[in-house]
């Protein structure tokens, strides 16, 4: 270890979730890590990012000096968005406009029933939404000039409404900006201190509703981050640490502070995009480049699909409203380690999707939790220890019986262990459901991937979840309970840059496409040097939302190479058709292709830390023993620290492995192998 006061080069992460924030610390250059995992602060969320700082350089007898990167997954955004806690917000729209929020899309969400579904409330309500004239045409050519009296007219109607952050999205806005900057411009110099979004800056392609809902969601949630990121570099520059903070975008890059405070809808899957890009690192790493990412914490479980890299959309949502910006595509289900379980009025069994969170927590928690959660059904079967964390949570069994007994088991005529064994595969046939939407859904087989399952229960879950699917082989990495914080260093600086072109079939002339890209390749290339992104770290990768004629939506496919000639357009043609016919079974080669939005994105390549490798081979002898409920009944199994184990250690389900941040279920007949990077690669039995 580095001595305190020595020369290091250290990057810190913080992974904020719901129930545990977690945070570790890396040494760049000789590789070594520690971790740490604190209780999250809901009041104020900047305090358990602080503490936990302070805990893990104290650990590792570092000083805040020596820290060069610091970086953050954080919920803020996403939290504002699914508990409606935005601010007041007003919409500036071109004038016949004024419903475009309400209006929306004129489709129910499929599991929605046709006849009591009602529309949820939207991020601004139509009083705070005000129109201007002005007109632009599908092609940028200008219809109605600005009318700049209706911007004034407007902002004082704003601050006689309260509204603490504006937005402003003008029809066909993307094809030209002016009318937007110049709007903005007034309001800005008539409203002194509040924030001004644009659309042509969050989302600067066509579908009006979605993209005054990116913009409207991008000023709802605005006051909050910018204050939380203000709050975290005050606490930083309090603790000493001069280094510059940079948060992670829903796309699976970094952006710093100032961008998110900018643009904090960016931000909105934050926590799960950090995930997925630790998993990726892991996977190359180990060789199992084909993943399917389980996250399974205390309150949900995101599951994402990687096929070398992972897949973005631009179909995404948050809660109840689209959100169509870039980012890595994840599938959010309500079922994690606090999941409530609880019997309906029809004798059916629930888990989820409430969840019992930080406070009070699961039952067996002891913090004032009486509702039984997942938890506590792994607690009671046997399969987690009576303490977490290395000791710092102990677990109360009995309550947990208690809990399950009196509120499952006797409602619904079972034993205690029948009960406890059904919470569970409740979650399980949930989490399973959750895998076939982005596998199954998405033309692929679960089969031919390995599941890599992370945060606090995903190792303990993954084991039934893959016999389910029929999925041979399980990938636990080294440190699962704060994969989404490992996930923050390998991520690199991105930026994505698009831009709607609509051009028609048949695609005979290349020079408009070439203009397109040629013009958004430049900007992304000022970005990575006005980001000191040294030449050689720089990358800029190109992508096209492609149709048919006649459609109505897109694909995006991977643009071949950063040359728009009738050679890479051909070849982008074939991949769009590939791709629609692994989506949907079949491909129209004979109807004409339409490119609809180009994309190119900038990523510039933070220096990874050193690769870390799992000790030799050791004993493999179990620290002690645990009674499990089984199927077949109760029996004593072996018990494992994972800490103990060298490269090359073989155990054979059933069996417990533990760790300070998670906790392994083996399976009977389950073989498990430590790799060469302290990996757990389980070959289901």
């Amino acid at each position: 270890m580095t001595a305190a006061g020595s020369v290091a080069e250290l990057s810190v992460a913080v992974d904020a979730g719901g129930t545990f924030t977690d945070i570790v610390l890396v040494d760049r250059a000789s590789g070594q890590r520690w971790q740490a995992k604190v209780p999250s602060t809901p009041a104020d969320r900047s305090q358990a990012f602080a503490d936990g700082i302070a805990q893990i350089l104290a650990q590792a007898g570092h000083v805040a000096a020596q820290v060069t990167h610091v970086l953050h997954g954080t919920t803020v955004a996403t939290n504002a968005i699914l508990e409606h806690k935005g601010t007041q917000a007003g919409l500036l729209t071109t004038a016949g406009f004024r419903h475009v929020l309400e209006i929306g899309r004129h489709d129910i969400p499929r599991h929605e029933n046709l006849y009591s579904w009602v529309k949820p409330r939207r991020p601004i309500p139509p009083e705070h939404v005000l129109e201007a004239r002005e007109r632009l045409a599908a092609d940028g050519s200008v219809v109605t000039p600005l009318e700049e009296a209706d911007v004034r007219e407007a902002a004082a109607e704003f601050r006689r409404l309260g509204v603490q952050a504006v937005a402003v999205c003008f029809l066909h806005a993307y094809a030209d900006p002016r009318h937007e900057q110049r709007a903005g411009a007034i309001l800005a110099e008539a409203l002194p201190g509040i924030p001004i979004t644009l659309s042509t800056e969050v989302l600067p392609v066509f579908r009006e509703y979605e993209r005054s809902m990116a913009t409207a969601l991008n000023a709802y949630v605005m006051p909050a981050v910018a204050t939380y990121v203000r709050r975290v570099e005050q606490r930083l520059r309090d603790g000493g640490i001069a280094a510059p903070l940079l948060l992670m975008k829903s796309s699976g890059g970094v952006i710093r502070g100032e961008g998110a405070a900018r643009q904090p809808v960016q931000t909105a899957l934050s926590g799960p995009a950090a995930g997925v890009v630790g998993a990726r690192a892991v996977g190359l790493r180990a060789g199992h480049p084909r993943l399917i990412t389980l996250d399974v914490g205390g309150t949900s479980a995101d599951i994402s699909l990687i096929d070398g890299e992972p897949r973005l959309t631009s179909e995404g949502r948050v809660g109840d409203w689209p959100l169509t910006l870039p980012m890595i595509d994840i599938h959010t289900i309500g079922a994690g380690g606090g999941s409530i379980a609880r019997v309906s009025p029809e004798g059916a069994l629930l888990v989820g999707p409430e969840s019992a969170g930080a406070d009070p927590g699961p039952v067996a928690y002891g913090r004032g939790g009486e509702a039984p959660t997942l938890t506590d059904a792994n607690l009671v079967l046997g399969r987690l220890p009576p303490s977490l964390l290395d000791g710092g949570i102990r677990l109360d069994v009995a309550a947990a019986a208690r809990a399950i007994e009196a509120q499952i088991a006797k409602p619904l005529g079972l034993s205690l262990q029948d009960a406890a064994r059904g919470i569970v595969a409740v979650a399980d046939n949930a989490m399973a459901g959750a895998i076939r939407v982005v596998s199954v859904q998405r033309g692929h087989d679960p089969q031919d991937f390995s599941l890599l399952p992370f945060g606090g229960a995903g190792p303990l879950q993954a084991g039934a979840i893959a016999r389910l699917l029929g999925m041979k082989r399980i990938l636990v990495p080294a440190r699962p309970g704060v994969l989404s914080a490992e996930g923050l260093l390998a991520a690199p600086l991105r930026n994505e840059f698009a831009r709607t072109v609509m051009l028609r079939a048949p695609l005979t002339d290349v020079a408009p496409l070439a203009n397109a890209f040629g013009a958004l390749d430049a900007e992304a290339a000022a970005w990575l040097v006005a980001e000191s992104v040294p030449e050689a770290a720089r990358e800029i990768r190109w992508r096209a939302g492609m149709r048919y004629m006649h459609q109505g939506f897109e694909l995006y496919v991977d643009w071949p190479g950063r040359s728009a000639d009738a050679a890479s357009l051909a070849e982008a043609v074939e991949r769009f058709h590939a791709q629609h016919e692994q989506l949907y079974t079949f491909a129209q080669r004979d109807t004409p292709v339409e490119v609809v939005t180009l994309e190119v994105t900038a990523l510039g390549r933070l220096p990874g830390p050193a690769a870390e490798a799992a000790p030799p081979a050791g004993e493999t002898t179990p620290a002690g023993d645990a009674l499990v409920h089984l199927e077949d009944g109760p029996a004593r199994v072996p018990v494992w620290r994972r800490d103990a184990l060298g490269a090359g250690a073989v155990l054979r389900g059933p069996g417990i492995v533990v760790q300070m941040d998670a906790t392994t279920w083996l399976h009977p007949g389950d073989v498990a192998t430590l790799d060469a990077f302290g990996n757990l690669v389980v070959e289901v039995g």
